[in-house]
């Protein structure tokens, strides 16, 4: 996979920079790095990487920003990373459009992991490009009041409208609408579509389905204290 995968990475720490990509490379991936959000930006127009990695902090257009724009243009995967795990960089990035964090500092081999993570989720396991979720093994339209999930188009209407939702939005609303009336646990959400299989911040469950409900209805997903979420049926 790594062999045809192109990153952007953008960090303004040139030591971070330079060792984070000698040690993506070393994995296989080919790497677009760049110090600012601004010259970030620019590849990304002109390279079209298969995954973004953005600090937080750089100058010129913070990552935050940066992942927005990228968000407007592209459902390309998003890893945000921080120097700290602060609950505002945390959420301000996911709310952004990321689709996953990493804390800095980070090992080399978590980082790599994480990024096939996303990659499997995205439909690039055997390298190739392509922003849309895999299919379930069983097609169909499925029905909400409103609401309606093509699971074989990978597409979702409300009271007849498109609705765009992004490739780890499409999986979210996919498990849910799989088991409705089924409460769905954070831990559980976290390994079936983010491919833990590891303890992961369950902070990533709670703005991704936050920014779903904001598409799809805020009352379609029930909040179930203690337990997580379900889709009303």
């Amino acid at each position: 996979m790594a062999d045809q995968t192109h990153v952007l990475f953008v960090e303004d720490d040139d030591v971070i920079r330079e060792a984070t990509q000698l040690a993506l490379e070393r994995d296989g991936f080919v790497v677009t790095a760049m110090p600012d959000g601004l010259s970030g930006l620019e590849a990304f127009r002109s390279d079209r990487p298969d995954i973004a990695l953005l600090d937080v902090m750089v100058p010129g257009l913070d990552g935050v920003s940066l992942c927005r724009r990228i968000r407007d243009e592209s459902t390309v995967p998003v890893i945000m990373l921080s120097a700290r795990a602060d609950s505002i960089d945390v959420v301000l990035g996911l709310e952004a459009g990321a689709d996953d964090y990493v804390t800095k500092p980070f090992d080399g081999a978590v980082l790599v992991a994480r990024i096939r993570a996303v990659l499997r989720r995205f439909g690039h396991a055997g390298g190739g490009r392509g922003d849309e979720p895999a299919a379930p093994a069983s097609g169909g339209v499925l029905t909400f009041g409103d609401l309606e999930v093509d699971t074989e188009g990978m597409e979702v209407r409300r009271a007849g409208q498109p609705v765009a939702l992004t490739p780890t939005e499409m999986r979210l609303l996919l498990e849910f609408s799989s088991a409705p009336g089924t409460v769905l646990s954070r831990d559980k959400l976290l390994e079936r579509v983010w491919d833990y299989g590891w303890g992961g911040d369950t902070r990533v469950v709670d703005v991704h389905v936050q920014r779903l409900r904001q598409k799809i209805g805020q009352d379609r997903i029930e909040t179930v204290r203690g337990f997580g979420y379900k889709l009303k049926a």
